[in-house]
């Protein structure tokens, strides 16, 4: 397996080389830093696994066949989600174990996601908040969704709410706009589908 180092540190980098000549199937092919020429001359080598503390997006884009993991001392939820969204297979704190880099380095270059302990006990902990279905809504958008959804007219919605008719009638054109939907109908599929009725 073949591995390319993306990091602005030449200390870094020379001691991930150094880490990982030591292990059986592994081969450091490259190493850059992130300016785009440094970048480019890396990828010539077309590596199986991008080892990355920098813009992944950017590394992504020009390696697009290449396994990316994040090894970084950024450990923020931005940082995390943005390099995921970017499309990196793992993401990893430096100062992690050597045995965890190696098993990491493995899990993305056959296709698994892989997160460092730290990283996955938050990313965890995030996915079973409540999420709230349709967060751009306002909390009088969500009442009236909600009404919508029990199949409430809009007179119905305006007594219930205590609202004048066109007040309602505003409301809901905005709640169409930001669920995309273009009539009642379509609302009430959207909402029922996500827990509302």
């Amino acid at each position: 397996m073949t591995v390319a180092l993306v990091d602005d540190h030449p200390v870094m980098r020379a001691g991930l080389r150094a880490l990982l000549s030591r292990v059986d199937g592994i081969s450091v092919v490259a190493e850059a830093s992130t300016e785009p020429g440094s970048l480019a001359e890396a990828l010539l080598n077309e590596p199986d696994v991008l080892i990355v503390d920098g813009p992944v997006a950017e590394v992504v884009r020009s390696a697009p066949g290449a396994a990316v993991l994040v090894f970084t001392t950024s450990e923020d939820d931005e940082s995390v989600f943005n390099a995921m969204r970017a499309g990196a297979r793992g993401y990893l704190l430096k100062g992690a174990a050597r045995d965890d880099l190696i098993r990491a380095i493995r899990g993305v270059a056959a296709g698994e996601v892989i997160f460092g302990a730290r990283i996955a006990h938050r990313l965890t902990g995030l996915m079973t908040r409540r999420v709230t279905p349709f967060p751009t809504l306002t909390t009088r958008e969500r009442e009236i969704l909600e009404l919508i959804a029990r199949g409430l007219d809009n007179i119905a919605i305006a007594r219930a709410l205590f609202l004048a008719p066109k007040t309602v009638r505003n409301n809901i054109c905005a709640i169409f706009a930001k669920l995309g939907v273009v009539d009642r109908a379509e609302a009430i599929a959207r909402a029922r589908a996500a827990g509302i009725s």
